[in-house]
């Protein structure tokens, strides 16, 4: 795309923001920034176009958050980068209205921020940021053929498939991440496979799997899980996908954000209904009514110990933790639906020293999105997708992005540009201040008198 240069860039001043990585929450960014002429930013992307999730784009796969939640819409309605102006702009907006998604197809959504990467200013493709340095009280971000100064640095480079211990020796083309799902599964001619993980992603392989089981004999599903859990999905539940939810989170210990992150997950990481019933009518009819030879097992509670060769296809040990016991399975292809981590692009390779980790490995972040590090506070380093453990499980989904990069737009001016503030909670999360508590009362109870 060309970038529009102004009188500032003739005169070499550093950028006020540098984003690496366009994904959708540097592209949510980039959209709110268009409406804040006085800071000057510029994304940054090693791959040529905008292309997201595209090994996972499998047929009838789809959202499991609202449309509503788009770049901007929960912070600038009015903007035209929103997924109903992306609807009008293509002329069907009465149809996919009249088509009455439960959810909508991902590759809609897809499809809508392809045409946002497309249009919106100051994204630059084709350019992979080597190195950042820090010097002179600005970052500078090295590429293939120049240079880039910015006070203020933002990460979305988005999180990385993470892939077992016992899994890394063998990836290969029958071996493989759920992120290359879509390339690989069409040419997979595997009579056995297992599928490891119980969540959508790991849903949507077996789905997919099934669609055309002709070429399969064994099909093994496994999850850690107590059982194939469906997303938790009621009104009360998708309140931790809310700015006051996270407001409230912010405020907890290390250890009770863990208890509070372990209780929500199924909010974000359990199977969409739709999903589920495909599967199990797409069981039902291959065993009962097409008296198919597939022998599918589901195996949930189970955590895969050791993985090794024999011969051309594989052997997993595995554990049972239902009962305890120990299994044997033998497959000739592996499919890896085990998420996502976050993690630091090697180009900050040299500042990495000076960033605070914590002990989840991830970026220690303060409530604004800037990663704790040893530099000024007039340059910040800001990171998305990053605060899954810091601020609540919705900060690696869509629902939020548009909030957090307000967030993000207000730190960076020091003032309220974008209204950020929470809603009138339906639920109260946080216990209210101590000083509303009665003095006798407060004596009382730090005394132990209300202990039964």
């Amino acid at each position: 795309m060309t970038v529009a240069f102004t009188r500032r860039d003739a005169l070499n001043e550093p950028l006020d923001l540098a984003g690496i990585g366009i994904g959708p929450s540097n592209l949510s960014l980039a959209c709110l920034l268009e409406s804040v002429p006085e800071v000057r930013s510029r994304f940054f992307e090693r791959r040529a176009s905008f292309d997201w999730h595209p090994g996972m784009m499998m047929p009838g796969v789809e959202l499991q958050s609202s449309f509503l939640k788009d770049l901007v819409t929960p912070v600038l309605p009015t903007s035209r980068w929103s997924f109903v102006s992306y609807l009008v702009a293509h002329k069907r907006l009465y149809a996919f209205l009249n088509a009455n998604y439960e959810a909508v197809p991902r590759q809609e959504f897809a499809r809508y921020l392809a045409w946002v990467a497309n249009g919106v200013d100051g994204l630059r493709y084709g350019t992979d940021i080597r190195d950042v340095e820090h010097r002179d009280n600005s970052f500078v971000l090295r590429f293939d053929n120049g240079q880039e100064e910015a006070k203020n640095l933002v990460i979305g480079t988005g999180s990385s498939p993470f892939v077992p211990d016992w899994a890394k020796p063998f990836l290969g083309s029958d071996c493989f991440h759920n992120s290359e799902a879509k390339s690989r599964l069409k040419d997979l001619r595997a009579a056995r496979i297992v599928v490891v993980g119980g969540g959508q992603s790991g849903g949507e392989v077996v789905e997919a799997l099934l669609g055309d089981a002709s070429s399969m004999k064994e099909l093994t599903w496994i999850s850690r899980r107590h059982n194939f859990e469906p997303i938790n999905d009621t009104p009360f539940s998708n309140q931790v996908f809310s700015p006051e939810y996270v407001q409230a989170y912010l405020k907890l210990s290390g250890e009770q954000k863990q208890a509070a992150l372990k209780n929500s997950i199924l909010t974000s990481d359990g199977l969409s209904i739709s999903t589920i019933h495909s599967i199990y009518r797409r069981l039902y009819a291959l065993r009962y009514l097409d008296q198919s030879t597939l022998n599918a097992s589901l195996s949930p509670n189970r955590d895969v110990i050791q993985m090794e060769r024999n011969g051309n296809a594989y052997r997993l040990i595995v554990r049972n933790h239902f009962d305890g016991g120990i299994e044997v399975l033998h497959a000739d292809a592996v499919v890896l639906a085990t998420g996502y981590r976050f993690r630091l692009p090697d180009a900050l390779g040299s500042l990495s020293e000076r960033i605070s980790l914590d002990r989840n490995g991830y970026p220690t972040l303060n409530d604004d999105y800037t990663m704790q590090w040893t530099g000024p506070r007039t340059n910040r380093l800001f990171a998305q997708n990053a605060g899954r453990y810091s601020h609540g499980i919705a900060d690696s989904q869509l629902s939020l992005m548009a909030w957090r990069s307000a967030k993000i737009v207000n730190a960076l001016l020091g003032r309220q540009h974008f209204d950020a503030e929470p809603d009138n909670a339906q639920l109260v999360w946080a216990t209210e201040a101590a000083s509303a508590m009665p003095h006798q009362l407060r004596a009382g109870y730090s005394d132990g008198m209300l202990s039964s």
